[in-house]
């Protein structure tokens, strides 16, 4: 996946014909746990990168933590995600 901000602070998010593939055929993406951390990391990188272009009523906005859904589930998954 490629992020493209312009200099007016928005972004365009474009995936790959592979990555394309991949999502339509899974309907999700996995991560391993080092993945996670790593796209994390670089997650982390990018708002950084981004928050630089935002004008200032935009760097101001807050977002609210239960605007997002993050669910944590222990489950026995034996499906391969290759």
């Amino acid at each position: 996946m490629n992020f493209k901000q312009k200099k007016d602070g928005s972004c365009t998010l474009n995936f790959s014909e592979e990555e394309i593939k991949i999502i339509q055929n899974k309907k999700s993406i996995h991560f391993t746990a080092e993945a996670l951390r790593h796209f994390g990391n670089v997650l982390m990188s990018m708002i950084i990168q981004f928050n630089e272009n935002f004008d200032e009523e935009t760097k101001n906005k807050a977002t609210f933590s239960n605007e997002i859904k993050i669910t944590q589930e222990n489950y026995n998954d034996n499906k391969s995600r290759k």
